[in-house]
């Protein structure tokens, strides 16, 4: 919804590329750390992936096939995993329920059963046919053919554990704290870890390499560390702003990617410009643009109505006005309105989850905007288009909009 502005200084019309520079980061060998160049750009691949929200909905993007969503649940959903084959993925709650989609199997939860401390992660067997959980104290829980090599529950941490990482042949597995503290199990070999270093953002994960003779440590804000075998080839920590949530090795080993909560991925070393395998990712709302892209993924379906704000039915302004609202930011109600004054513009180039991306009549006319959007991440927009489109999830560059104004807004 729009509606007609007097401009006296309208913003001169510039289209801007993505950026895909990358830094020189600090590269984490045994035996010390070393400066090391990036050994390509972190080029932003095309991505397929499940989207799913800590309540268990779960959004399908690209080419991945929607295979459904979990129930109301007792507990949010933690982590995710995908099987190999692209087909399927779990998610796991907090409480240690499994839900499982499409060729994901269900082996056994531990939904129902007392725990000393919540779950905050899982992995699947090679084989997908088991998985483990693993607690916040280290407490390891196997299922199906994942078989049990020991754990650290009972133990004092310094940090909570924050993910569980299988060894190539599934006979083994690492455990990482939020400090970079690793722990080793099975046959899984010990290469060195954080454990006591400065760092900048908490350690999300770990990835091993694909001979199990290294492993990737990956924190937050996309900083990476290697260690064995494993190379430094990039990291997003001067290129992304979204938190990180996967590193994805290459098969050869020569290359990852580094992977968005929202689904955005860079490609490091061989994995170029090309995809990564399709991802199970969890969106958990860390700034106001993650929980204004968590309201509008729940509004998806409802009908089109001019003028509407909700709850039942909206309008495209009116689905940006109310998504922001529950993040606690006030933006103006109309479209044209909210691209000249909703926030801080943002080059095309740049936008974050929860960025206002706009079309209009005229790209160097701002009273010409007449449709608004909120991007998602990986070139993903969710709007209430039209009276025959419900909300729905479409691509930045959508053929049927010619006008794409050449900058987004950050309230």
């Amino acid at each position: 919804m729009s509606r007609a502005l007097t401009v006296t200084s309208p913003r001169a019309a510039r289209l801007v590329g993505v950026a895909m520079a990358a830094t020189l980061l600090l590269s984490v060998l045994v035996g010390g750390i070393t400066a090391s160049p990036a050994h390509a750009d972190g080029a932003i691949a095309p991505t397929s992936f499940w989207l799913a929200q800590p309540d268990g909905a779960v959004l399908p993007v690209g080419n991945a096939p929607n295979l459904g969503s979990t129930p109301p649940l007792n507990q949010p959903v933690v982590g995710t995993a995908s099987t190999p084959d692209d087909g399927g993925y779990w998610l796991v709650a907090s409480d240690g329920g499994i839900f499982t989609f499409g060729d994901a199997g269900f082996f056994g939860s531990e939904g129902g059963q007392p725990l000393n401390q919540p779950i905050v992660g899982m992995a699947s067997t090679p084989d997908s046919n088991g998985y483990w959980l693993v607690a916040s104290d280290g407490g390891v829980f196997t299922f199906g053919d994942a078989g049990f090599y020991g754990s650290e529950g009972g133990q004092h941490l310094n940090q909570p554990v924050v993910g569980i990482a299988p060894t190539p042949d599934g006979r083994g597995y690492w455990l990482i704290a939020s400090d970079g503290g690793v722990f080793t199990f099975g046959d899984a070999g010990f290469f060195g870890s954080m454990g006591g270093s400065p760092l900048n953002k908490p350690m999300v994960g770990l990835t091993a390499t694909p001979d199990g003779g290294g492993y990737w440590m990956f924190a937050g804000d996309g900083g990476v560390f290697t260690f064995g075998d494993a190379g430094f080839y990039g990291s997003t920590g001067n290129i992304s702003t979204e938190p990180a949530q996967r590193v994805v090795s290459t098969s050869s080993g020569q290359g990852y990617w580094v992977v968005d909560q929202n689904g955005t991925s860079y490609g490091f070393g061989d994995a170029g410009s090309g995809p990564p395998p399709t991802q199970a990712l969890l969106l958990k709302p860390t700034t106001p643009g993650d929980q204004a892209v968590l309201f509008a993924l729940q509004q998806l379906g409802k009908p089109y109505l001019l003028g509407g704000i909700g709850p039942d039915a909206f309008d495209c302004s009116g689905l940006t006005y109310s998504s922001w609202a529950t993040a606690g930011v006030g933006i103006p109600r109309v479209a044209n309105d909210q691209y000249e004054s909703a926030g801080t513009p943002v080059a095309l180039g740049d936008l974050q989850a929860g960025d206002l991306v706009f079309w209009g009549t005229d790209t160097t006319d701002p009273t010409s905007v007449y449709h608004v959007a909120i991007y998602i991440g990986a070139d993903q927009t969710i709007d209430a288009p039209n009276p025959s489109t419900p909300v729905e999830v479409s691509t930045v560059d959508r053929p049927f909009w010619n006008f794409l104004m050449p900058e987004g807004v950050r309230p």
